[in-house]
């Protein structure tokens, strides 16, 4: 496979754990960690489920990948992601040392990669990422277009019964 093949095919993962937090009723992001090749972690987000608002789809894969590696420093790692980054992934991904970041759709209300700040390319810190964004972007984009759709859709049936 060459490069942009298998940022595809392990997006496409995080694109089936998106799909799983969407079955949830949570907002449908997905991460993927790989290692040399080898998936190290999955994880999508779980703040409705856990009631804890740390629980991103980053951090829970950032957590399940030390685990695996028995190391905070995430050398050697591609973090695959359906959305952009926010602030508090942002920040976990350059405390980890992940050296490439690569997502899907944009966030331009919390993104912290390239919409709002440049967070993980900030030469003021003492590790910045390659990034590649927009892989798989509409499809990332649409799981969220249409999850958040639905959720409009019950809110306006819920109006019209009162």
């Amino acid at each position: 496979m060459n490069g942009m093949e298998q940022d595809h095919y392990y997006m496409q993962m995080a694109i089936e754990e998106a799909e799983k937090a969407a079955a949830k009723g949570e907002v449908p992001i997905g991460a993927v960690i790989v290692h040399q090749g080898e998936v190290i972690a999955r994880a999508h987000n779980l703040r409705e489920t856990s009631q804890n608002a740390v629980t991103h789809a980053e951090l829970l894969a950032i957590q399940e990948a030390c685990q695996k590696l028995g190391n905070w420093r995430l050398e050697d790692t591609n973090l695959y992601v359906t959305l952009e980054p926010c602030p508090m992934c942002a920040g976990a991904i350059l405390q980890s040392r992940i050296p490439r970041v690569i997502y899907g759709a944009r966030d331009s209300k919390a993104g912290c990669v390239d919409s709002l700040y440049r967070l993980l390319n900030d030469e003021r810190f003492n590790h910045q990422c390659e990034v590649t964004e927009n892989v798989l972007a509409d499809e990332c984009g649409g799981l969220l277009t249409k999850f958040f759709r639905a959720i409009r859709e019950t809110k306006k049936k819920k109006k019209r019964l009162l």
